[in-house]
């Protein structure tokens, strides 16, 4: 058990401050017994990689965490815990947490072969790890194989192994069930969901269908089991434009649940009989024409890489017809098609404008371009749950196992295999 005791975290330009003392991002810390890192603190997320950006979504409770010490190296252990805050919900700034001065913690530590570990674990589990391109960049490199939605989904479609585990979010873990409905299919920690799934659920659907009869209905794999049950196809960012123009131009269609992705697929096809529900997700919401346009002539020899799920897209593509940023420099991209434009671009810089654990394997594929975030804070707290202590803790337990009723997977197994029918098979290796 580690007992929290007066201590606060604040982020701001890769500082942390314990207390009084204040460490530089990477900086060598000889680690006490009042050392935390707390994601609820408005503000505040601190995922495991050892890296520290800010957001804005408020104190959850209870709320999965992790920890990350630091000792004579820069990061010699990273070890999950769960962290149940009894307190009421903070304002931003520096605060000290003496509202949880005798919480204590269960701690795992993590091992220094964990990595090792779990390639072991997962042979003898005959267990294939799946890894989305937004998860901590420890999981991306420990995964076999790392990928967008579309792509992942494919490898579950076609996966040999008795056992998945899906390091992602859980509607990603429950398509991967539905695909492979007589595997087993653990994600390393239950609890990351997605903003965006649950802005629209099967009910609302359902109420929806009813105001349009005869209607196709097109949802984004960004969804739960029972709306992919409700729905004829499913569609991912970089299928998203092939999946509509396979449907014939005289239905009408409902696009849910993202609006940005479904303007911008209004966008290409020119239709005007598509119906967008508007719903967001909240990370890729907030990164916004004036965080692109002030990047921009910050930057004007960079290219820019455009999540189509960003409510910045829009501005992007003003921005090429004012003449601000060239149209062959920008580039309205799914997380695959972004990987693919990284290893063939020969910009010095790139302006990335999705969640910022897509830039490791930007990185990766190109590194003599600089890859940077247009909004540094674009960090889904949900991807950065699954953590190498909780890998580990999965393959080795075997949980958190996901469940989906037999009748919804059913149902909804057709609208997924449409999807992974259509377009282009995803080229990031996966």
């Amino acid at each position: 058990m580690l007992c929290v005791q007066d201590f606060s975290i604040w982020c701001r330009c890769g500082v942390r401050q314990f207390g009084a003392q204040s460490i530089e991002q990477g900086a060598d810390f000889e680690p006490t017994s009042e050392w935390a890192a707390l994601g609820s603190i408005p503000g505040t997320f601190v995922p495991a990689c050892g890296t520290a950006d800010p957001i804005n979504d408020g104190l959850h409770l209870p709320y999965r965490m992790a920890f990350v010490p630091y000792g004579t190296s820069r990061m010699n252990a990273i070890v999950g815990a769960d962290v149940t805050v009894l307190a009421n919900r903070l304002g931003a700034g520096p605060r000290t947490m003496v509202d949880v001065s005798d919480t204590a913690i269960n701690v795992d530590v993590l091992p220094s072969d964990w990595q090792d570990q779990v390639l072991r674990l997962a042979e003898e589990r005959d267990a294939v790890i799946l890894a989305h391109n937004y998860q901590l960049p420890e999981i991306q490199d420990i995964a076999h194989h790392t990928g967008d939605s579309l792509g992942l989904s494919r490898v579950a479609a076609e996966a040999e192994a008795s056992t998945i585990v899906f390091c992602g979010v859980h509607f990603m873990a429950e398509s991967a069930k539905i695909l492979a409905y007589d595997k087993t299919v653990l994600i390393p920690d239950a609890a990351a969901g997605c903003s965006l799934a649950e802005t629209i659920n099967a009910d609302q659907l359902r109420a929806w269908k009813a105001e349009h009869p005869g209607a196709v209905v097109v949802s984004y794999v960004n969804t739960t089991a029972e709306v992919k049950a409700e729905t004829d196809i499913c569609c991912t960012s970089s299928n998203a434009v092939d999946v509509v123009a396979s449907i014939p131009s005289d239905q009408d269609i409902l696009f849910c649940p993202d609006q940005f992705l479904g303007a911008h697929v209004q966008r290409l096809t020119g239709r005007e009989n598509i119906h967008i529900w508007m719903g967001e997700c909240h990370v890729h919401a907030g990164i916004n024409g004036a965080d692109l346009k002030d990047r921009v002539e910050a930057e004007p020899a960079a290219e820019l890489f455009v999540h189509p799920e960003c409510g910045c897209a829009t501005s992007a593509l003003y921005l090429v017809s004012a003449g601000v940023v060239p149209q062959e420099r920008t580039k309205i991209l799914s997380t695959g098609g972004m990987i693919s434009a990284a290893r063939e671009t020969t910009a010095e810089k790139v302006l990335v404008a999705t969640e910022t654990g897509m830039l490791h394997q930007l990185q990766k594929v190109n590194p003599t371009t600089i890859f940077e975030p247009v909004n540094r804070a674009a960090v889904c707290k949900y991807m950065k749950m699954i953590t190498p202590a909780k890998l580990l803790r999965s393959l080795r337990d075997g949980i958190d196992e996901v469940t989906v009723e037999r009748d919804i997977a059913d149902r909804a197994r057709t609208s997924v295999e449409r999807m992974i029918s259509i377009g282009t098979p995803s080229p990031t290796a996966e």
